[in-house]
């Protein structure tokens, strides 16, 4: 079984600290980052959580989404499926957020909105934009694509790595750098901020509940905080399982309008 976990979302922190040249310790970058990265979206063969968000935007004012995700790998920390289905509100009940997760170019993402019986591709230079009215982007679904950017490692301590991220395509970003700070002991990234393109702190992420499932270290609550609109949004994952015998075909088209049983129950 492979030892990782699923989650909604990809987690960052910024820290300005000493350069890796100068760290006691010697790490290799790319290794923490792939464990870290199996760590924030695999687990098992499959998985499958229940998942409350919850909006709340600058004056206080909340609104709410269920919805279950559905997680199929094809390899070990390569391309793999993510398929998202609303229950509720009314507003956004049936709807499906598809994603086939590339290794080697972009990833593909549909939407299916059933008011409209309507099946949308969303394009790549998308992928930066609010889930669902969230927080959230469409790209912490399944994870930034590791080849995006360079890396650094700028701190070691006794419990974190701390590694800051330079995006490789500034222009198709609206960040100019970010940092993940990744446990030492799970590998899971528990915190992080994003940097504006003038370097001003704007967003954080943080895992804010951390679960042992099936002997797996697992996110069971986490938080995005847009610091420039004063909004958050929460999500908390219930019913996680890992290793459900999911198939191949229900992340196809065809079960963006007919759900399977996997997502309705």
């Amino acid at each position: 079984m492979k030892k990782t976990i699923v989650t909604a979302c990809s987690l960052f922190a910024l820290l300005i600290l000493a350069p890796a040249s100068t760290l006691a310790e010697n790490v290799n970058v790319e290794e923490v980052v792939n464990k870290a990265n199996l760590a924030a979206y695999y687990a098992g063969d499959d998985g499958k959580a229940e998942v409350n968000m919850t909006i709340t935007d600058s004056q206080g004012r909340e609104r709410t989404r269920e919805f279950v995700i559905l997680r199929k790998d094809k390899e070990d920390g390569g391309a793999q499926f993510f398929y998202v289905y609303f229950k509720k509100p009314s507003d956004v009940s049936k709807m499906v957020f598809m994603v086939h997760k590339n290794v080697d170019k972009d990833d593909n993402r549909w939407m299916y909105l059933p008011a409209l019986d309507l099946v949308k591709r969303i394009a790549a230079s998308d992928k930066r934009t609010s889930f669902v009215g969230s927080n959230f982007m469409y790209e912490d679904v399944s994870g930034r694509n590791l080849s995006e950017d360079t890396r650094e490692l700028v701190e070691s301590n006794d419990t974190h790595y701390v590694i800051k991220n330079t995006p490789k395509k500034p222009e198709d970003v609206e960040f100019s750098s970010y940092t993940v700070q990744i446990d030492k002991k799970t590998f899971l990234p528990v915190k992080g901020v994003y940097l504006d393109k003038n370097g001003k702190e704007y967003r954080i992420v943080e895992a804010t509940k951390v679960e042992e499932i099936d002997g797996i270290p697992t996110v069971t609550e986490s938080k995005v905080t847009d610091l420039a609109a004063g909004s958050s949004t929460v999500s908390k994952f219930t019913n996680v399982k890992y290793n459900i015998g999911l198939k191949e075909d229900i992340f196809t088209e065809r079960y963006l309008r007919r759900p399977p049983r996997e997502a309705r129950r």
